[in-house]
């Protein structure tokens, strides 16, 4: 049902994230001025750096407040020096995916009207593609589990549930049936290497019987490896894609390569009840605090974030706003005008906010 108030709860984290952040959440204000609904934003602390200084990377109240709020709006959390015991990396966006059961991590490459892309194919232009990599349990169940054998050998294991493989595949399905009435070919790709593993052919197992009960979305098979070299060859070619954890974790960043980079990647961590969106690419820090960061990623984000909510919440004024957003990001990189640093340009974050304001 749709509501006059939507609760956010906002991570800016480390490194770019808060810069970031802070850039798409006046796009956000502008949306929704006037438009009969508002946002209000609650900042709460984690990441590496809060995890230096008090010892906790993912407070007790920002959880709570992240479970409660109607969205969640991620920055970017991590610091490379910035450690657990273990000699693993500060990553709390990891137990926010499992704690909140965010199972579907959405991850559309785009290709963005006048940013250069990186395949000469003018076919490039038509890349459109979402990858839906499930994301908690694959190789990732082992994380904090993995053993070391008497400094002779590492072992960690790939768990994949019927459960799991399940609601990911039928997320998939049903998000190839909305890009289908929007104009999109509407065709779901299964990513496994299900010639080698026992458990990537049960994953498959379970995408044929999801098949079976939509009957209106091609179902198709992909070899994981072969799926890597025909993003090069034929991005455009592909819709949907689903795929186990690791796997997507990988392919992702390919997909965001094809698009001109990490800084135009949007991504979505999605469950039946909670929602949290962030840029895909980390903290950045080497470029932290200079004012280079790319926001784009982060405006995306906010657009899928307006786009799940309209659906959640039967609200057509979110979805109008989604779509806006992305229109006034498209505006604002068409003809080449606007060039991000990572591109080779000199448009940093305040210019790349206000020129998509500006297209608001």
């Amino acid at each position: 049902m749709a509501k006059t108030t939507y609760d956010i709860c906002v991570l800016p984290g480390d490194g770019i994230g808060p810069e970031v952040t802070a850039a798409a959440l006046p796009l956000l204000e502008r949306l929704a001025h006037g438009a009969g609904y508002g946002f209000a934003f609650a900042e709460y602390p984690g990441g590496a750096q809060h995890y230096q200084a008090t010892g906790d990377a993912l407070p007790d109240a920002t959880f709570a407040a992240a479970e409660r709020a109607d969205a969640i709006l991620f920055g970017a959390m991590g610091w490379p020096e910035i450690r657990y015991p273990d000699g693993t990396e500060i990553a709390p966006q990891l137990d926010l995916r499992v704690r909140l059961e965010l199972y579907a991590g959405v991850r559309p490459a785009r290709a963005v009207p006048g940013v250069p892309l990186p395949l000469s194919d003018p076919r490039a232009t038509s890349i459109d593609l979402v990858l839906v990599r499930e994301s908690t349990e694959g190789l990732f169940a082992s994380r904090g589990r993995g053993v070391v054998e008497d400094d002779r050998e590492a072992r960690d294991t790939m768990v994949i549930t019927r459960a799991g493989s399940l609601r990911v595949h039928e997320f998939a399905f049903r998000l190839a049936e909305r890009r289908r009435a929007r104009g999109r070919p509407g065709n779901v790709t299964c990513v496994d290497k299900a010639n080698v593993f026992v458990s990537m052919a049960f994953f498959r197992k379970i995408f044929d019987e999801t098949a079976a009960r939509h009957p209106g979305i091609a179902a198709r098979h992909h070899y994981v490896d072969a799926t890597a070299l025909d993003l090069v060859r034929k991005p455009w070619s592909f819709d949907v894609l689903v795929t186990e954890n690791m796997f997507g974790d990988i392919l992702s960043d390919q997909c965001a390569g094809l698009i001109g980079g990490m800084g135009m990647a949007p991504s979505a961590d999605v469950g039946d009840r909670h929602g949290l969106f962030q840029p895909c690419h980390g903290s950045a820090p080497d470029i932290a605090g200079q004012g280079k960061a790319n926001p784009t990623a982060m405006i995306l984000s906010a657009a899928m974030m307006l786009d799940w909510l309209a659906e959640r919440h039967d609200d057509a004024r979110l979805a109008a706003a989604a779509q806006r957003l992305e229109r006034a990001v498209d505006a604002a990189f068409e003809f080449g005008r606007l060039l991000p640093f990572e591109l080779g340009g000199q448009a940093g974050t305040a210019a790349i906010r206000d020129a998509v304001l500006a297209n608001l």
